[in-house]
């Protein structure tokens, strides 16, 4: 199996961090970065969500979202940003290297220009609806999936 892991920074609702887990445990994915203000296993609701999830994925909470991404690039991971934005890569053509960390941010905010500056590819989900994004939850699902199973 591919070693991906998805690192969430900012993340509003407990109900997202909860179904990145139990996302992540359907998916293989191994390891989750909780960075900044985001909801904790602890947390009721994202228990919740996870059902159960939250004890089969190993994760851990990183208060400054700058040094959890520079310390999981220091471990050897290639750090994609997922972005809506100009010169992004399609994620049905991104050829991903091992192993990779895909990056989430807020609901509202996405991903800051320094946060982007800390990534080594920014993909994206093209999209031909009326809506600019998709909720975080089901974005980082479909990344997920496509960089642990490599199809689309």
């Amino acid at each position: 199996m591919k070693q991906v892991h998805l690192i969430a920074i900012n993340i509003r609702s407990a109900l997202n961090v909860g179904s990145f887990f139990r996302t992540a445990d359907a998916l293989g994915i191994r390891k989750i970065w909780l960075a900044g203000y985001c909801a904790t296993p602890e947390h009721e609701t994202v228990k919740k969500t996870a059902l159960g999830a939250e004890q089969t994925v190993e994760w851990e909470h990183v208060t400054d979202p700058i040094e959890c991404l520079e310390h999981v690039k220091d471990l050897g991971f290639r750090i994609l940003g997922l972005e809506r934005m100009e010169g992004a890569i399609d994620l049905k053509r991104y050829q991903p290297t091992y192993p990779c960390a895909i990056v989430v941010g807020n609901e509202v905010e996405g991903l800051s220009k320094m946060q982007l500056e800390r990534c080594d590819d920014i993909v994206e989900i093209p999209q031909v609806g009326t809506k600019e994004s998709m909720n975080v939850a089901v974005a980082a699902g479909i990344a997920m999936y496509v960089l642990a199973s490599g199809k689309l």
